[in-house]
């Protein structure tokens, strides 16, 4: 079909597509292993914050993880939509983009829209992987501690070190279709961790059929809010995973395989945690599962997930800052220097924040929110008015501005409430001392 065919009559809603570009890649990544990496991205950390966010909600804990999971898989297709559109109206963006989310925004409103994008998906991503980090840390030193003959093992602070360490070469890889092996693996790895920690769950009735029931406050339905979008947060590679599809169009495909692989996983272990363990349930479910081979089990799978996640989400920031200071995209001595500081600065952040929720919550209310929420609708919107002689035209019908709308305005007041509500909860509640702060001698 010609341009000028293309052009004689509206594109329906969504329809963007990139036959005739010449976008197609002869390698990169299937329909499958992209929604492997959705997956294995976004599931370690929420499956384990889950079911004491929806212990301190109850039931509407559980509606909001279905609603979360179900608008933010929406905005992630609406996302692949504008990438689409981006790549069908110029050329350039269908070589190798390091920061495609960015170029989004830059091409919907101008700098402003670049610069908003760029700090969010940073500061989220940078966020991820520290939680990451955390909770990786913690489980081996749970690990460790529970197996260890003579009960002795490093503390946590100093397996944040050795985890950061040994993480750091990984780190050093190009971009997700170089280490696709890592997001199979992080996805095996949560869905059996997924389904021993649900038996483990149901092995511990006995054990917890005395457990009160948690009183339910607004604030913890904020913080909740946060949690469950941090769980559904990965909208910041949602574009650099799409771009190294061998056909990015499809991606849509991908994001309805991981959302509805996610809400599989989570539902069962949430609402278990919740109906069992009630105001007994931890932060971490994995530290409330009676000690067996189960918790060891599901300990293993887990940290596993936490560590080849920690290497896809850290991947798009060190991409973009190479971008920005325009270092070759091939290995090399300044690609190795430059992503080994950004791995030693979110040590240092994990280390003077130690306690994953707090930084979970934060980051789940504040830039997620952002991201999943309201960028997606607020570029789509944009990009659909744009208009010239060489671009079809994209037709977007009064109903579904109107929940466009609908998002953004959730998106924004939920995410303020959420984000106060976690600045609070670090400045009091939560009790966060800084490792360097609170080590003793023991610790060495």
């Amino acid at each position: 079909m010609s341009q000028v065919e293309m052009n004689a009559e509206p594109m329906p809603f969504g329809s963007v597509q990139h036959k005739g570009t010449g976008h197609a890649q002869k390698k990169g990544l299937t329909v499958i292993t992209a929604a492997l990496f959705l997956v294995g991205e976004m599931a370690g950390s929420g499956v384990l914050a889950l079911p004491r966010a929806v212990v301190d909600t109850g039931w509407n804990g559980v509606v909001m993880l279905i609603l979360c999971c179900a608008v933010a898989g929406h905005n992630g297709i609406m996302l692949g939509r504008c990438w689409n559109i981006l790549q069908l109206r110029w050329p350039e963006y269908r070589d190798h983009v390091r920061d495609p989310y960015p170029a989004i925004g830059e091409r919907a409103f101008g700098k402003v829209g670049k610069v908003a994008v760029s700090v969010c998906v940073n500061i989220t991503l940078f966020g991820v992987a520290t939680v990451f980090l955390l909770l990786a840390a913690e489980n081996l030193q749970t690990l460790v501690q529970d197996l260890s003959p003579h009960n002795s093992t490093f503390s946590f602070c100093f397996w944040l070190i050795i985890l950061a360490g040994a993480l750091t070469p990984f780190t050093w890889l190009g971009s997700p279709k170089d280490f696709w092996p890592a997001a199979v693996a992080a996805t095996v790895a949560t869905v059996l961790a997924c389904v021993l920690m649900f038996i483990g769950v149901l092995v511990d009735i006995p054990n917890f059929k005395h457990a009160k029931d948690q009183q339910e406050d607004i604030k913890a339905v904020f913080l909740t809010f946060g949690t469950i979008l941090f769980a559904f947060g990965g909208a910041s590679t949602f574009p650099t995973i799409q771009h190294d599809m061998k056909e990015p169009e499809k991606f849509y495909r991908s994001v309805v395989l991981a959302f509805a692989a996610l809400l599989l996983m989570y539902l069962p272990v949430s609402i278990a945690g919740f109906l069992v363990y009630k105001s007994e349930c931890d932060n971490n479910i994995l530290s409330t599962l009676t000690a067996g081979g189960l918790k060891y089990a599901s300990l293993i799978l887990i940290t596993l997930h936490l560590i080849f996640a920690f290497i896809i989400v850290i991947n798009p920031v060190c991409q973009e800052l190479e971008e920005r200071l325009r270092i070759a995209n091939k290995f090399g001595i300044f690609r190795i220097l430059l992503r080994t500081c950004l791995v030693g600065l979110v040590l240092f952040t994990g280390e003077s924040l130690p306690h994953f929720g707090a930084i979970l919550s934060l980051v789940g209310g504040s830039t997620i929110t952002c991201l999943t929420f309201v960028f997606p609708s607020m570029f789509y919107l944009k990009l659909s008015r744009q208009t010239s002689p060489d671009w079809p035209e994209i037709e977007v019908q009064p109903y579904e501005w109107a929940w466009h709308i609908e998002f953004i305005l959730i998106g924004v007041v939920g995410g303020i409430a959420s984000t106060y509500s976690a600045i609070d909860g670090i400045a009091g509640g939560f009790q966060v001392v800084p490792c360097y702060v609170n080590m003793t001698a023991a610790d060495m």
